[in-house]
Parts: structure tokens; C-alpha cells; sequence
């Protein structure tokens, strides 16, 4: 597996479109803060980036490979090697790429221009992403074995979670007005990796206070260190749940 994971390393950094891709971060964060004199409105213009581009081009350019490497997936599947060991092999391989572009164009820079416990957790929180939405990539290309079909529910996946699940959530809120959901808004952003890393990354700006009282909610819990872990576990679990379906669909599908 480790041989496999090497290769598949290599295959995706000789990419353009990783090179360009890690060229575009690097580009994005260098200009955002040498035009900002506020390192704090520096950190919210990145955090667009994180929140928006980083999950769709995880989940897009994931999927695409997949879908591209369907040769090489039967080939190895006809060898002496575990479906298991092949899906997680190409997971780690597709992932260790991406979280090496984001490294370089996002993370370094932001910790070496501004290196702030917030610029500390805004790189946990591309990196987090980047792993949770290639594993979402590799269900979604296991499901179908239509590539259409597969890039089309990946984008779906990126629309929900991104713009779609925040206006339900308005909509939720404002139909049950009446009752207090601060308590019930922890476990809905549970349920959003992009929620939740958005509100780690505001939280640590010290600007929870406009949030108001479910603002005070989401500080009192995910401000302390034990909420820190708590989200790093739930983001875990974003990573591992899709994964471990994907295997065993893998497992059964007759390829």
C-alpha cells in the first residue's frame, strides 16, 4: 500500500492542475496581506478562501481523479491486494497531494506573515477540510460509476454544505423563532464541516460578540480547549465515516 500511496504522490504533484492550483493560494495569500494593513481583515478575506475554494477544488479535482484512474483501480484490483488497502492507498495518495498544495500556498504564508493562534487554527481548519472533502470525493466516485454523475453529486455536496445548508438554517431558525435553539445550534454545525470550521476561525478573531447570545454559546463551548478537541474529533469523524462507506460499497461493487 505504501508503494501505491508513493506512486499516486507522485502521479498527482507532476499535475498542472495541482501546480497551478498551489500557485493560486500562494498568489491569493501573498497579495491579501501585503494590500492589508489589518492582518485581522487580511485573515477574513483568506478565510473566504479556505471556507470556499479549498472544499471544491478537494472535492472536483478528487473526483476527477477517481473517475480518470478506473484502468488503473481494475488493474490493481486484479493483483494480490486488498480492495481495502486500495481505497485507502488511493485516499492517502490523493490527500497527502492536496494537503501539500495547501500547505505551500495557504498555510506557510499565512503562519509566516501572520503568525497568530488564529492563523494557527485557520490552517488546522484548510487542512481538516481538504481531508474531509477528498473523503466525500471517494464516496461519491464509488457510488456511481457514472462520471457525470459522480462530478454532479461532488458539486451537489460543495453547494449544500457551503451555501445551501446556511440558508436552511436560517430558514430553521427563523420558523422556530420562539423556542431557543442555541443549545440545538451546536449540533447542526456539528453537522456542517464548513460551519464548523467557520465558527473555530471566528471565534479565535474575538468577534463571537456579534454573534450575540449564540455567539456566547458557540464561545463558551468550542473557546475552551476541551471544544477545541471536541471539533477536532467531529472533523475526524467528517473524515473517517465517508471513508469507512466507501470501503464497503468498494468491498461489494462488481467492478
Amino acid at each position: 500500500m505504501i508503494k501505491l500511496v508513493k506512486y499516486v504522490i507522485i502521479d498527482i504533484l507532476r499535475s498542472k492542475v495541482i501546480f497551478a492550483y498551489t500557485l493560486f493560494l500562494l498568489a491569493t495569500s501573498l497579495s491579501i496581506f501585503s494590500l492589508e494593513d489589518n492582518p485581522a481583515k487580511g485573515l477574513l478575506s483568506m478565510l473566504n478562501i479556505i471556507l470556499i475554494i479549498v472544499p471544491l477544488v478537494s472535492l472536483i479535482f478528487s473526483t476527477i481523479y477517481m473517475y480518470n484512474a478506473s484502468e488503473f483501480i481494475h488493474l490493481l484490483v486484479s493483483q494480490p491486494l486488498k480492495r481495502t488497502q486500495i481505497l485507502i492507498g488511493l485516499y492517502a495518495g490523493i490527500c497527502i497531494s492536496l494537503l501539500i498544495a495547501f500547505t505551500v500556498g495557504a498555510a506557510v504564508p499565512v503562519l509566516l506573515l501572520e503568525g497568530s493562534a488564529t492563523a494557527y487554527i485557520m490552517s488546522f481548519a484548510g487542512l481538516a477540510l481538504t481531508s474531509v472533502f477528498v473523503s466525500l470525493a471517494i464516496l461519491s466516485s464509488v457510488i456511481t460509476r457514472d462520471k457525470a454523475k459522480g462530478i454532479g453529486m461532488a458539486l451537489l455536496m460543495w453547494l449544500y454544505f457551503s451555501l445551501l445548508y446556511d440558508g436552511l438554517l436560517l430558514l430553521l431558525m427563523f420558523q422556530f423563532s420562539d423556542y431557543p435553539l442555541e443549545k440545538p445550534m451546536l449540533v447542526f454545525c456539528a453537522l456542517n464541516p464548513v460551519d464548523l470550521a467557520r465558527v473555530l476561525i471566528l471565534l479565535k478573531m474575538d468577534i463571537s460578540a456579534l454573534m450575540g447570545y449564540t455567539g456566547a454559546i458557540f464561545n463558551q463551548f468550542f473557546g475552551t480547549n476541551a471544544g477545541i478537541i471536541s471539533a477536532a474529533s467531529i472533523m475526524l469523524l467528517w473524515i473517517i465515516l465517508p471513508l469507512l462507506i466507501a470501503v464497503k460499497k468498494f468491498n461489494k461493487k462488481d467492478l
